[in-house]
């Protein structure tokens, strides 16, 4: 029997896990996929926003600037990498400006201590390669970036330290409810019991809550798609650029990733159907639409390496949803869009309180330990002529280089393998250690990694059963966006 039972191990169900880790509970996470952070928690902008892009009238408005001011603790603690880059929302004529008015009023209403509205001069001394449009902008001193999986394998695995339990490939299939006690059925035909029940399921929120409880909201895709550029790229920018949002999305970014890569997107399209590949026509035109924020020469698709599509699981209500059922005890944590990870501290807190209102007992843990290591940390890459004697070390050497575009050591891919969190696919170790994210896209290093992976583990690694590679996920890549630009600048001459 558990006290509590977490469907769902994205950033909301990581995060209330770590939370609720520090007192003397037993705690079960049951998570559909092969590994944590598979859904809108592993693709997305990689955020942490300021507070000011959603009104105090809604929940998410008013607990992202609470949860944004946790992250330096947060990263001192789990090391999953943060950055505090500040962001730039762009104004290029007058009726941009009115929009950043507004959205400094509603960041001031949320608490913001840290936001001002800049004119040409201070937004190009804090941007050099910002745009020559550009006339003003809402300058957020404390917004920045971080590694969003790793930042969710970093709360799995510090919760897991702390006495947490993690099954993967466990979908909740049915849930009921006796007598005080809900009991949860999976896919594979295990049965759990608990006495409270969070459901932060993402995408299957609102399937997940019906099993149990009346149900009067809808959880949808809302897809953005994204073009990232290799490594080095991201110098060129500063601060998170936006522009002026739409109702739907916060508007097209340029940004740097937390591993220093150039970033732009999303856009945000509503699917009827989930749909995780990229399309040309779209890309272009994010490619097209972020011209507008930078200088000519800052994006150059030359060094474009790859495209990916978040999902985010926007709710009919428009807001987040964080509340006990009529089902008392099973709580829903749903529709947990933008600025979700930035929220997700927060969201822990308010779950906690919903369970003490309750009458779950937290009682302090007193070996609880808030601390993780990192796998791996920012660095710059070494000039490869010092380093390329390493890649031909024999297998069994830690000093080993597995993955020669972002420099991973074999070392590093065996103690990513020794978390608590079972690693079953090439794509696990990507995540936590960076092999195959570099130049080559994996195309040097997969073969290698598994290699290592099948070593430690002992087992046979099924790369082509779990792999993005292998899902069947039509990804446009560079020689096909290249060429639909040339064709198209063709027409128009």
């Amino acid at each position: 029997m558990y006290d509590l039972i977490i469907i769902g191990a994205g950033v909301s169900g990581a995060s209330i896990a770590r939370r609720l880790s520090r007192y003397k509970l037993k705690i079960l996470v049951l998570e559909k996929e092969i590994d944590v952070s598979m859904g809108a928690s592993k693709a997305n902008s990689a955020i942490v926003h300021g507070g000011y892009a959603e009104s105090h009238d809604e929940l998410r408005g008013r607990i992202c600037y609470p949860g944004r001011v946790q992250f330096k603790e947060l990263n001192k603690e789990l090391n999953f990498g943060f950055l505090e880059n500040g962001s730039l929302v762009l104004a290029f004529n007058q009726e941009g400006e009115k929009i950043l008015e507004k959205l400094y009023k509603m960041g001031i209403r949320n608490g913001l201590d840290d936001l001002e509205i800049i004119g040409k001069e201070k937004l190009r001394e804090l941007e050099p390669n910002v745009s020559d449009e550009a006339i003003s902008a809402l300058y957020c001193k404390g917004a920045g970036v971080c590694s969003p999986y790793e930042y969710v394998i970093a709360l799995m695995e510090n919760a897991i330290e702390n006495k947490t339990e993690l099954k993967l490939q466990s979908e909740v299939v049915d849930i009921k409810k006796e007598n005080n006690t809900f009991k949860l059925k999976t896919k594979d035909g295990k049965s759990y019991k608990g006495h409270f029940v969070i459901n932060a399921s993402g995408l299957n929120g609102a399937k997940v809550s019906s099993m149990i409880t009346k149900t009067d909201f809808d959880i949808h895709p809302r897809s953005g798609e994204y073009l990232i550029m290799q490594k080095g790229t991201g110098d060129r920018i500063k601060q998170v650029l936006f522009q002026t949002p739409s109702p739907k999305s916060k508007g097209i970014l340029v940004t740097r990733t937390y591993h220093n890569n150039l970033l732009l997107g999303p856009d945000a399209i509503d699917e009827e159907e989930i749909d995780l590949g990229t399309h040309i026509e779209r890309l272009v035109e994010i490619y097209k639409l972020s011209q507008k924020s930078v200088k000519k020469d800052v994006i150059d698709l030359k060094e474009f390496i790859r495209s990916f599509t978040g999902l985010r699981p926007a709710s009919s209500t428009g807001d987040f949803i964080i509340e006990n059922t009529e089902t008392d005890g099973f709580i829903n944590v749903v529709g947990i869009q933008s600025p979700g990870i930035t929220s997700s501290p927060e969201i822990a807190k308010i779950v906690e309180e919903i369970l003490k209102d309750l009458g779950l007992e937290l009682e302090d843990d007193p070996d609880y330990n808030p601390y993780r290591k990192p796998i791996i940390e920012y660095k710059e890459l070494e000039d490869f002529n010092k380093v390329k004697e390493k890649i031909d070390l024999p297998l069994g050497e830690d000093e080993r280089l597995v993955c020669r575009c972002e420099q991973v050591k074999e070392s590093t891919i065996r103690d990513a393998m020794n978390r608590g969190i079972p690693t079953l696919s090439f794509d696990a170790i990507k995540r936590r250690t960076r092999c195959g994210m570099g130049f080559c896209q994996g195309s040097f290093c997969r073969n290698r990694v598994i290699e290592v992976m099948e070593d430690e583990s002992g087992e046979k690694i099924n790369s082509n059963k779990f792999d993005t590679e292998h899902s069947g996920i039509t990804r446009v890549n560079k020689k096909d966006i290249n060429e639909f630009i040339k064709k198209s600048e063709k027409k128009e001459d």
